[in-house]
């Protein structure tokens, strides 16, 4: 992220000699049981929006899956979270996904989102651990077992609380954050208090959409810096050794993607585990069968690069999908480019920064491979179930069905 780099550079420079100062907890804790939490989430969110669409797209939900017999329960369920700036929507597809395998799936909403970028301003750390702590223990008193997902700052939250909690049965994780890009991370705890907004309100960046914020505060950046610090401390210290399905774009412009792909290898050693690859090949002795690697240059879906967010969405998806109503246009290009995306015109897709001649690039919001993706995921969590000596075989069960010839049919794409 270029724009981040060159305001975290020039925030260095106002910010020399100053003292960090630690920060307040600005909103309250949540209540431990999930309709609880769902009540007070919508109270905030109809006092921001005053619109059911905008509320609905970012409460969190409860996906109960269909069941056989009478006064039948999930013996399964997640838990996701979300990441930084965003909302419970960013599972809406994988979320369907998962109930339709059996599994009760609830998202929940952490504090400072789905309302106003700068309500990120005063949150903590604490107060996102707090949530996830409340809501993966009133989901282990509803099902026998338990897993947690997440994305991004989301997947950091996650990692950490099942490092800390035994009964977690194994992790979903979409673009963990565990490290980011961006050399000077570790300043933003200090800038946080000096500088509130690296990129600030008010000028040609937009604030948000329905259902994300595009402009977040530096204290924001501060918190998603910290969960990543504390993971790290977690894998530093030992492997998980539970089953891990891990999700990844070579070219995401968050992540530090290679450190993503040596701890998958080294850290999440489980024969159940699989990571999704989205670019070149990362050859390495020993990656066969636990790394699938799939393109991520498709001229054919008018796709340059995958993105960091983009991995999570369907093609179908009513805001993000490839005739979605939320393009996200600032996309790091000049001034024309924008403009021609804002009018409408035909863009290629990529993520943050990326340029190419004669085209004119939005942010993929959307994953072709998503159809492919779900059953990579289902055999992972079906592996978890499995008695010992009984995990499933290698679920890409062959390469016919994820060739990119085949995935208009794969994607269910219109």
């Amino acid at each position: 992220m270029k724009w981040l780099r060159t305001a975290l550079l020039l925030a260095v420079l106002v910010a020399a000699g100053a003292q960090a100062k630690a920060g307040s907890a600005g909103l309250a804790t949540e209540s431990a049981g999930f309709s609880a939490h769902r009540e007070k989430a919508l109270a905030r969110l109809q006092a921001r929006w005053g619109t059911e669409r905008a509320v609905a797209l970012n409460a969190p939900r409860e996906w109960r899956p269909a069941v056989s017999g009478r006064g039948a329960a999930p013996s399964r369920g997640i838990l996701l979270v979300h990441g930084l700036g965003d909302s419970p929507w960013s599972f809406h597809d994988v979320a369907q996904d998962l109930a339709a395998n059996g599994i009760l799936v609830r998202t929940l909403l952490l504090p400072g989102h789905g309302t106003r970028p700068e309500d990120l301003l005063d949150v903590d750390l604490e107060q996102w651990r707090q949530v996830v702590r409340e809501q993966a223990e009133a989901l282990r008193r509803e099902v026998g077992q338990v897993y947690l997902g997440g994305f991004s700052t989301g997947a950091n939250l996650a990692t950490e609380y099942a490092y800390e909690n035994d009964a977690v049965a194994g992790l979903v994780l979409f673009s963990p954050g565990f490290k980011s890009d961006v050399p000077l991370d570790w300043t933003t705890p200090l800038l946080a208090r000096i500088r509130p907004w690296l990129l600030a309100p008010g000028g040609r960046a937009p604030l948000q959409n329905e259902v994300r914020y595009l402009t977040v505060p530096t204290n924001g950046f501060a918190q998603f810096y910290r969960s990543s610090q504390a993971v790290r401390r977690h894998l530093d210290e030992r492997p998980y050794d539970k089953p891990v399905f891990m999700v990844v774009a070579r070219n995401d412009s968050v992540l530090d993607t290679g450190y993503l792909l040596d701890t998958f290898r080294n850290r999440f050693p489980h024969p159940a585990s699989r990571l999704i690859w989205y670019g070149e090949t990362p050859a390495k002795p020993g990656d066969e069968g636990r790394i699938l690697v799939r393109s991520d240059r498709l001229p054919e879906w008018r796709i340059s690069q995958f993105s960091h967010m983009g991995i999570l969405f369907r093609p179908t998806n009513q805001l993000y999908g490839d005739r979605g109503t939320a393009r996200i246009c600032w996309n790091g290009q000049d001034e024309s480019g924008l403009q021609a995306c804002e009018r409408g015109g035909e863009v290629w897709y990529s993520d943050w920064g990326y340029r190419e001649a004669n085209k004119t690039h939005a942010r993929l919001t959307f994953n072709p491979y998503f159809a492919w993706q779900s059953s990579i995921l289902k055999s992972v969590l079906d592996a978890v179930s499995a008695r010992p000596g009984q995990l499933t075989g290698d679920p890409v069960g062959g390469s016919s069905a994820t060739a990119p010839e085949a995935l208009h049919r794969a994607s269910s794409r219109p």
